[in-house]
Protein backbone atom coordinates (compact mmCIF):
# COMPACT_ATOMS: atom_id res chain seq x y z
CA UNK A 1 0.00 0.00 0.00
CA UNK A 2 1.38 3.40 -0.93
CA UNK A 3 1.47 6.32 1.44
CA UNK A 4 -0.39 9.31 -0.05
CA UNK A 5 1.76 11.78 1.90
CA UNK A 6 4.97 10.19 0.63
CA UNK A 7 3.66 10.44 -2.93
CA UNK A 8 2.58 14.04 -2.38
CA UNK A 9 5.95 15.05 -0.92
CA UNK A 10 7.78 13.37 -3.79
CA UNK A 11 5.63 15.25 -6.28
CA UNK A 12 6.36 18.53 -4.46
CA UNK A 13 10.06 17.72 -4.42
CA UNK A 14 9.98 17.14 -8.20
CA UNK A 15 8.12 20.39 -8.79
CA UNK A 16 9.85 22.67 -6.29
CA UNK A 17 13.04 20.87 -5.26
CA UNK A 18 15.38 22.98 -7.36
CA UNK A 19 13.77 26.24 -6.29
CA UNK A 20 13.71 25.33 -2.59
CA UNK A 21 17.17 23.78 -2.75
CA UNK A 22 18.67 27.22 -3.20
CA UNK A 23 16.64 28.68 -0.32
CA UNK A 24 18.83 29.04 2.76
CA UNK A 25 17.57 27.90 6.14
CA UNK A 26 18.16 30.03 9.23
CA UNK A 27 21.70 29.83 10.54
CA UNK A 28 22.17 26.82 12.79
CA UNK A 29 18.98 25.02 11.77
CA UNK A 30 20.57 22.46 9.43
CA UNK A 31 23.10 21.57 12.13
CA UNK A 32 20.36 21.29 14.75
CA UNK A 33 18.29 19.04 12.50
CA UNK A 34 21.34 16.87 11.76
CA UNK A 35 21.93 16.51 15.53
CA UNK A 36 18.29 15.50 16.06
CA UNK A 37 18.59 12.90 13.31
CA UNK A 38 21.86 11.58 14.75
CA UNK A 39 20.23 11.36 18.19
CA UNK A 40 17.18 9.63 16.69
CA UNK A 41 15.00 12.29 18.35
CA UNK A 42 11.89 11.51 16.33
CA UNK A 43 9.67 13.40 18.78
CA UNK A 44 11.54 16.68 18.24
CA UNK A 45 11.60 16.20 14.46
CA UNK A 46 7.86 15.50 14.38
CA UNK A 47 7.29 18.60 16.52
CA UNK A 48 9.24 20.70 13.98
CA UNK A 49 7.19 19.23 11.15
CA UNK A 50 3.94 19.90 13.02
CA UNK A 51 4.95 23.52 13.55
CA UNK A 52 5.83 23.95 9.88
CA UNK A 53 2.57 22.27 8.86
CA UNK A 54 0.55 24.49 11.21
CA UNK A 55 2.27 27.68 10.03
CA UNK A 56 1.75 26.69 6.42
CA UNK A 57 -1.92 25.93 7.02
CA UNK A 58 -2.41 29.31 8.69
CA UNK A 59 -0.73 31.16 5.83
CA UNK A 60 -2.75 29.20 3.27
CA UNK A 61 -5.99 29.87 5.11
CA UNK A 62 -5.22 33.58 5.40
CA UNK A 63 -4.35 33.81 1.70
CA UNK A 64 -7.53 31.97 0.75
CA UNK A 65 -9.61 34.20 2.99
CA UNK A 66 -8.19 37.31 1.35
CA UNK A 67 -8.92 35.95 -2.13
CA UNK A 68 -12.54 35.21 -1.30
CA UNK A 69 -13.17 38.42 0.61
CA UNK A 70 -15.23 41.14 -0.97
CA UNK A 71 -13.24 44.23 -1.85
CA UNK A 72 -13.18 46.78 0.92
CA UNK A 73 -15.85 49.40 0.49
CA UNK A 74 -14.49 52.88 0.98
CA UNK A 75 -17.13 55.48 1.75
CA UNK A 76 -17.08 58.50 -0.46
CA UNK A 77 -16.14 61.62 1.40
CA UNK A 78 -19.07 63.84 2.22
CA UNK A 79 -19.34 67.43 1.19
CA UNK A 80 -17.49 69.93 3.26
CA UNK A 81 -19.57 72.96 4.13
CA UNK A 82 -18.01 76.17 5.31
Amino acid sequence: MTNPYAEWFEQLRKEYGEQLGSMPLPEGLPEHLRALIDQHDEEAIQFMIKLAWQFGAQVGYAAGSRQNAAPAAYPRPGRVQA
